[in-house]
């Protein structure tokens, strides 16, 4: 993982911020390589920084984060379940577009595939 991005994570409070040696040099515990993974497969299931800072919080509280995970998978698969319904009728509206013979306007317009009076928006 880059450096940049540990820095980054430790600046906004995901990562805990490690011991230094005298020098400056930064000590990472077993415990920060497993945050870091935690880290890194929440995020590949969608999870952003802030909910994966709000289950960790909630683990350093010694709370048990799982219901509240649940929550944020529940509000994840509704924001899916909502784009594929809007990609879905993206997909309606630009198959129609398609379809579109030559327009009358074409000279008066930019692109009449676009501006054409049937493009439902």
């Amino acid at each position: 993982m880059n450096p940049r991005t540990i820095r980054y994570y430790e600046t906004i409070g995901v990562m805990p911020r490690p011991r230094r040696t005298e020098s400056g040099y930064r000590i990472y515990s077993g415990e920060s390589a497993e945050i870091l993974e935690f880290i890194l497969k929440a995020k590949t299931i969608g999870f952003t920084l802030n909910e994966i800072k709000e289950i960790l919080f909630l683990h350093e509280q010694g709370k048990t984060p799982c219901p509240h995970t649940r929550e944020l998978i529940a509000m994840k698969i509704r924001e899916i379940d909502r784009k594929i319904s809007d990609l879905a009728e993206l997909r309606t509206k630009l198959a129609g577009l398609r379809k579109l013979k030559k327009s009358r306007s074409a000279e008066a317009a930019i692109c009449p595939i676009i501006a054409a009076p049937s493009n439902p928006s």
